[in-house]
């Protein structure tokens, strides 16, 4: 045990941990608080269906994400590398590398979409109602399972509405830009013609790496929409060349960025 007085460095370093977790027990707060403030209308919305009820569901949570991010000092901003139609389906790619992700998609993706997450956070009380209202859950370890919620999304793009896709499947933590590939959305890609759109979160590890619940920071959020990848004329063979070609674009991009996960 030291003993002696406090020097400043210490004393300097003990009051920004104060701080720090001061300012995540405020964010959390105020996550859960305005949670329960648009439950009401996400029970309200649900009722008029997977569709409907589905879009209005994620224009809440839209309304949620502009609320809690001012307040919380996380300003996003979406950059377009090339010219992007909200009004045509996509498939999206996203690197996923933060507990943070889930929230950041509404804030970056700004047109109806469902995104495809996994089944037991459906299990979260209040926070888990809203999540499998508006997205497309799955079990990976359930074969079933996961045909159907391929089935799901599908339907899904056939009504004209995107969808996302975490290609990495769990939190890239190989120190490199990404982590291997699963052959889901690239398959779904090519089965329904959809094209691509790799969008980079690239500042999300920054604000909050994974693993450590209460290291939330304010300051930038960034995402980078990429350009548009066609499948025109690809088949199931062609698979692993999309996923390849997809790959190596997102990882140049982020190298580009310089994004600090990167050892």
């Amino acid at each position: 045990m030291k003993n002696g007085p406090v020097t400043a460095i210490e004393f300097m370093n003990l009051l920004a941990k104060t701080l720090r977790w001061l300012y995540n027990i405020y964010a959390m707060l105020l996550f859960v608080l305005l949670m329960l403030i648009i439950f009401p209308f996400v029970i309200i919305a649900s009722f008029f269906g997977p569709l409907r009820g589905g879009n209005a569901i994620y224009r809440i949570c839209m309304f949620w994400g502009d609320v809690w991010f001012p307040l919380v000092g996380i300003i996003h901003k979406n950059i377009y590398e090339a010219p992007h139609n909200k009004k045509s389906a996509y498939i999206f790619v996203t690197n996923h590398i933060s507990f943070l992700d889930a929230a950041v998609i509404v804030k970056t993706y700004r047109q109806p979409i469902r995104a495809l997450g996994k089944k037991e956070t459906a299990g979260i009380p209040v926070f888990g109602y809203i999540y499998k209202n508006a997205i497309v859950t799955v079990d990976r370890d359930n074969a079933a399972d996961r045909s159907r919620s391929v089935n799901e999304l599908k339907a899904i793009l056939r009504k004209g509405i995107s969808i996302l896709i975490f290609p990495e499947g769990t939190f890239n933590e190989t120190g490199n830009a990404l982590k291997s590939f699963f052959d889901g959305a690239f398959r779904i890609a090519i089965e329904t013609q959809t094209p691509i759109k790799p969008v980079l979160f690239l500042d999300v590890y920054n604000r909050m790496p994974y693993g450590k619940l209460f290291s939330l920071t304010p300051g930038k959020s960034r995402a980078v929409f990429m350009k548009e990848i066609a499948v025109e004329g690809l088949t199931i063979q062609d698979i692993e060349t999309l996923k390849q070609k997809v790959y190596t674009q997102m990882e140049e991009r982020l190298l580009h960025y310089g994004v600090s996960w990167v050892k």
